[in-house]
């Protein structure tokens, strides 16, 4: 969560070709937590028709997750009070208490066969990890 006032210190702080291209500056309104779940929860579940995620409604999957409020957003949000997933506690207080699997769920967008080599060089240009790192078979979504 991010207000205002700190959103223009770190704007400050980027290089001036990326101020460019960004709509930031020009973001002037500041979103109450409501409206934040809504943003990263209620609408991503929505958008994909995942109708069991992203609400707190009958038939919902019960997955939550509690924070101790805080001034300190960035505590706040960093380490939850709880975390349950298909009403179990997986954490508590920072501490994990189980495992519990669920389904993965994969997206074929169509895409440029040729571009994956562009996204590699990017890639490697500006992050330090490998792109090959992030590849996936289908049998490594599945859970043995």
């Amino acid at each position: 969560l991010m207000s205002r006032d700190a959103r223009r210190e770190v704007l400050a702080r980027l290089p001036a070709k990326l101020r460019e291209r960004t709509v930031l500056p020009d973001l002037d309104r500041e979103y109450s937590l409501n409206e934040i779940a809504i943003i990263t929860r209620a609408a991503p579940a929505r958008i994909l028709g995942l109708k069991n995620k992203g609400h707190l409604g009958a038939g919902a999957d019960a997955d939550v997750t509690i924070y101790t409020p805080s001034a300190d957003r960035k505590t706040m949000f960093t380490l939850p009070r709880f975390v349950i997933k298909s009403g179990q506690i997986i954490v508590d207080n920072g501490e994990m208490r189980r495992t519990v699997f669920g389904s993965a769920l994969v997206t074929k967008p169509e895409y440029d066969a040729g571009q994956p080599a562009q996204w590699r060089d990017w890639f490697e240009r500006h992050y330090s990890m490998q792109f090959s790192n992030f590849a996936m078979s289908a049998e490594e979504l599945v859970r043995a």
